[in-house]
């Protein structure tokens, strides 16, 4: 399919290139020759700014003709130019080298995240992955689905990670590095898929953090009695969300330019706190996460150890921030990745 639309795309721009060159030597008169018709229309369709080669100016029906080539050329110019690089990313991606390269990024990362499934959700978990700059695999059985991503997102495609193959599989997790992950996330479309990847995922490795897409509720109760450690319904954040719509149209319009906002990565986030933090022991205004690190506050949590898991909502600056705690901010991804560095604690 992206092969007939590169030629589509050059039959396009010939065509273009072809009806600018006959229009200016036509038009031009009988002393514009056809290099520099062609130069002229060069010039034009790649927008580099030079000087007319054709006068134009005291040509009325020529620079209307001129305007045009302009209006036409800047939208297929902008259309092959996507199609090309979707085009040169599938070579580079079929490239044997190329996948054994990944192979060995993959088996360098630790505390990175898997992505199982690259269908409706899956998709928006990795452009968020991509968004916050996380590390991450993708896993999915058909690398057409993986692929169609250079389409419409080629800076994503370009910087993701991937393994093709079952993600029920156990060899197929070990590629993706599952013993060296963090936490997965498994969206395949069958509920009985997610089900059995969580259960081979916990057994093999119980600290994982394991979130699974669950279409029904029966499913979703045996996923979180097979290690999972929540579960979220399509379904159900649906409803949430036109509900909330009507009832508090502003805080989703504002949650909405959190998200969506190309100018800053605004997040709410949390930095989890090690023993041998330097924050630990501190109060929260020693840390001047506002003043310093440009981050709000929003909640912080204690660990089983330390407060029984109490949370504090709109915590006081007296606060004592012990080990296993969990300080919950909303901020730019950056700020946050540097108060984390402070913290001692890594980016995930």
């Amino acid at each position: 399919m992206l092969r007939r639309r590169l030629i589509s795309a050059a039959i396009l721009f010939l065509s273009l290139l072809t009806i600018s060159v006959a229009g200016y030597r036509l038009l031009g008169g009988p002393s514009v020759t056809f290099l520099q018709a062609l130069y002229m229309a060069v010039i034009t369709l790649a927008g580099v700014g030079y000087g007319e080669i054709v006068e134009t100016a005291h040509n009325p029906a020529l620079r209307v003709f001129n305007m045009g080539v302009v209006l036409f050329g800047v939208a297929v110019t902008v259309y092959v130019f996507s199609v090309v690089a979707a085009f040169l990313v599938e070579i580079e991606a079929t490239n044997p080298f190329w996948r054994r390269r990944m192979q060995k990024r993959i088996g360098e990362l630790r505390g990175h995240y898997i992505v199982c499934g690259m269908g409706d959700t899956g998709r928006y978990v990795a452009e968020e992955m991509h968004r916050t700059a996380t590390h991450y695999v993708v896993i999915d059985v058909r690398e057409e689905s993986i692929k169609k991503l250079g389409e419409t997102h080629a800076d994503l495609f370009r910087d993701m990670l991937y393994v093709i193959g079952d993600a029920t599989e156990e060899e197929v997790l070990g590629k993706a590095g599952i013993e060296h992950a963090k936490g997965m996330i498994t969206a395949l479309p069958e509920d009985k898929d997610n089900l059995v990847v969580t259960v081979i995922a916990h057994q093999a490795f119980p600290n994982l953090r394991i979130v699974a897409r669950a279409a029904e509720q029966k499913f979703s109760e045996r996923m979180l009695r097979a290690g999972a450690r929540s579960t979220v319904s399509p379904s159900h954040i649906g409803g949430l969300r036109m509900a909330s719509e009507l009832i508090r149209p502003q805080v989703v319009g504002f949650l909405d330019l959190m998200l969506k906002d190309q100018s800053q990565t605004l997040r709410v986030e949390e930095i989890e706190i090690e023993a041998a933090s330097p924050w630990e022991g501190k109060h929260l205004s020693d840390l001047k996460m506002h003043s310093k690190h440009n981050l709000l506050v929003l909640a912080l949590k204690h660990g089983a150890g330390a407060g029984g898991g109490k949370l504090w909502v709109n915590p006081p600056d007296s606060l004592v921030v012990r080990a296993g705690a969990a300080i919950i901010v909303m901020g730019d991804v950056k700020d946050i990745r540097g108060a984390r560095g402070e913290a001692g604690v890594g980016a995930g």
